[in-house]
């Protein structure tokens, strides 16, 4: 991997990783702010802007943001999570400076016409109704609530209809020029490009950003409860929480290899115990959601209301299990599905580009890829045992739940199996 880092003045960094054998490049934009930077009267703003962006700078229209990317076969997208913001534009190689142009003006030079912000207000809404309408969405943000208990992370990346209702073109606006700063900030590109010409574009377009800010956010605390919602569904969707590792944790990557072991295909024990053995659920998953300060291990099971009362014990007999005794073989598979699935990624632009923006964004630097693996191979059966009891001894369990719960345990029943 060909990776280079600049920062300009300002402090905006500038990070180029070359593929010289594509024709294409994927250049994205990413800000170190998320839902969880928000206050609660702000909740839903980080990804409202998210959405404002796209719709009218001082020189284009919303219609000409779209046309001009795709007027060359380009792609232009973005997403917010609870920590970070991504824009991004996958183009031709040729086309590398338009995506630059554009990424630049909609994050600089964005008006906020309060028509616009009518419209897609209401978008917003419909997509709130819709995520309310999935359960397996919708038990995430229920997992995330009585993880997080009234605090940012907590709240529903989303926000509320109440809250998108209130918001205004001003909100946006100081939203975006209190946290859209240099400092905070990288333009990250993957595929056939230059990078002194690369450095030399994002320096044209956005050299004029602020350099600094004040960026706070509060620190996670889990706390472990329950949120449930009673709901006329088909299935049970539950998700079993506990507090989990950061990302620059010592056991980070054991705590990956753990979970595929345990929820990470179809050859890991929930999957073969819980559906292959028992007929219990069509899905059922394990993973490990990190923060800068924290994180949560979770798994999720889709089940009926009649094999509630079964499912339940086995997750946590499972868990416990894995405390005791793991094979070898299940290490070394396990290891396998991780680097594999790292070294397929590095075969898009797009996902080249998201790997070295999220590094950025959490680490403050490029972690090469031989360094994740040789982390990945040192991890043995001893350490994933002792990462797993860790987490087993470290918090009350947090529960998400959704659909007819007459046959759900209360949760100090439940509590009691981990």
């Amino acid at each position: 991997m060909s990776v280079e880092i600049t920062k300009l003045d300002n402090g905006l960094r500038v990070v180029s990783d070359i593929m010289p054998h594509v024709e294409t490049v994927t250049v994205g934009t990413w800000v170190d702010v998320g839902s969880r930077f928000e206050t609660p009267n702000e909740n839903g703003l980080s990804h409202m802007l998210e959405h404002m962006a796209f719709k009218g700078t001082e020189r284009r229209t919303a219609l000409d943001i779209a046309e001009e990317v795709e007027n060359v076969g380009g792609y232009l997208n973005a997403y917010t999570s609870r920590e970070h913001t991504t824009y991004y534009a996958r183009l031709l190689k040729e086309d590398l400076e338009l995506g630059i142009d554009v990424l630049g003006d909609i994050l600089q030079n964005s008006t906020f016409e309060a028509d616009e912000l009518e419209r897609e207000r209401g978008v917003i809404i419909q997509e709130i109704g819709q995520a309310e309408d999935t359960p397996d969405d919708i038990v995430f943000d229920l997992l995330q609530s009585a993880a997080y208990v009234e605090q940012p992370l907590g709240r529903p990346i989303l926000g509320t209809t109440d809250l998108v209702n209130s918001f205004k073109p001003d909100d946006l606006d100081n939203y975006m020029s209190g946290h859209y700063k240099a400092e905070q900030m990288a333009v990250v590109a993957a595929g056939n490009l230059n990078h002194s010409e690369f450095v030399s574009m994002v320096s044209d377009h956005f050299g004029g950003l602020d350099l600094k800010r004040d960026h706070s956010k509060e620190k996670a605390v889990y706390s472990g409860g329950e949120s449930r919602v009673e709901k006329e569904l088909e299935q049970v969707n539950l998700l079993f929480g506990l507090d989990g590792l950061s990302f620059d944790d010592p056991d980070y990557y054991t705590s990956q290899v753990m979970s595929m072991i345990f929820g990470g295909g179809m050859s890991s024990r929930l999957f073969q115990e819980i559906r292959e053995k028992r007929g219990l659920v069509y899905s059922i998953y394990s993973y490990m959601a990190s923060y800068v300060d924290g994180g949560t291990f979770a798994v999720h099971a889709g089940t009926g209301p009649d094999q509630v009362s079964e499912l339940v014990p086995v997750v946590a007999e499972e868990l416990h299990k894995l405390t005791a005794k793991v094979s070898d073989q299940e290490v070394e598979r396990a290891k396998a599905q991780l680097k594999a699935g790292l070294l397929m990624s590095l075969e898009n632009t797009t996902s080249r580009m998201e790997q070295l923006g999220r590094q950025q964004m959490i680490f403050g630097k490029h972690i090469p890829r031989e360094e994740t693996l040789k982390k990945i191979d040192i991890v043995d059966g001893d350490a994933i045992m002792k990462c797993t009891a860790r987490i087993l001894n470290g918090s009350d369990l947090s529960l998400g739940a959704i659909g007819p719960l007459d046959t759900l345990a209360d949760y100090d029943t439940i509590a009691k199996l981990y």
